[in-house]
């Protein structure tokens, strides 16, 4: 369990301690009011256990404070999106963490994304995709497994060709520039990319290096069916699920969306930095 997961649940525990304590009870006299078992009560107030929505309701009732159940359920959302740092989830390598892509992906109807340093995953080929993998699993130090990774990662991009699917992805033109493995490696991410241009399930933008935006293009992330966020850092898997969240990455996202080139001035785009990385 991560040591940021943990503290959260301590901080929730003593939130919980301090509702008990104002009712003058101690653990033992407060579980027999909820109906538990006292041990219950100590794993919650010392952060032993994680609670649930009706544990919370159920406390919150029993602390003659009914008021204060939204700002405990508010902590638990916080705690459920706390991070997922990498070097726990790649501790078996890169491969179980694709796979999970791809059971997220394929019960997502609905994503926009943006990225601003590399070509997403969703549309990379087996060879750039290998690279970057292999990166990875040299600076994370983790079990060197890529090309079953890769295979997972190719398997993700089954979902572009499912009926009902829309992904509205943004990529800042930078990207296309960032050379990943040989010349020919980026030769061929960037054919794959005009490929994409016209699919029904897919609404590919760039975002011009030149263009006058609303915004900084900052950091990439995904919002899947309106519902949830997930941002990646270098050592972190970030997941936000609040409708303020949601509704500020999707404010981020429209003004890059309205910054962005689509169809031919895009595939321009792509054009120009394949003629820059085969002339450099």
């Amino acid at each position: 369990m991560s040591t940021d997961f943990q503290s959260g649940r301590e901080a929730l525990g003593a939130r919980l301690s301090e509702l008990r304590a104002e009712t003058g009870l101690n653990g033992k006299e407060f579980a027999e009011r909820l109906g538990w078992q006292r041990s219950k009560v100590s794993r919650l107030q010392n952060g032993r256990q994680t609670a649930t929505p009706d544990d919370l309701q159920a406390w919150a009732g029993a602390s003659g404070r009914p008021e204060a159940c939204a700002e405990l359920l508010a902590r638990l959302r916080g705690l459920e999106s706390q991070q997922r740092h990498w070097r726990r989830q790649l501790a078996a390598g890169h491969a179980p963490v694709q796979d999970r892509y791809v059971v997220e992906y394929r019960r997502t109807a609905t994503m926009r994304g943006y990225e601003a340093t590399v070509i997403p995953g969703l549309f990379q080929t087996p060879d750039y995709a290998r690279q970057l993998l292999a990166q990875n699993a040299d600076l994370m130090n983790s079990p060197r497994d890529t090309d079953a990774a890769v295979q997972a990662r190719v398997r993700r991009q089954e979902v572009l060709y499912e009926p009902g699917k829309l992904f509205r992805v943004l990529i800042w033109e930078a990207a296309l520039h960032a050379v990943v493995g040989t010349r020919e490696t980026m030769a061929g991410q960037l054919d794959r990319l005009v490929g994409l241009i016209g699919m029904s399930t897919v609404e590919l933008g760039i975002v011009p290096l030149s263009t006058s935006m609303g915004i900084t293009p900052k950091h990439g992330f995904w919002i899947f069916d309106e519902e949830r966020i997930i941002v990646e850092t270098i050592n972190t898997e970030l997941q936000y699920d609040s409708a303020d969240d949601l509704a500020l990455y999707g404010r981020v996202w429209d003004r890059l969306h309205a910054a962005a080139a689509y169809g031919p001035q895009a595939h321009r785009l792509i054009a120009r930095a394949r003629g820059a990385i085969a002339a450099a």
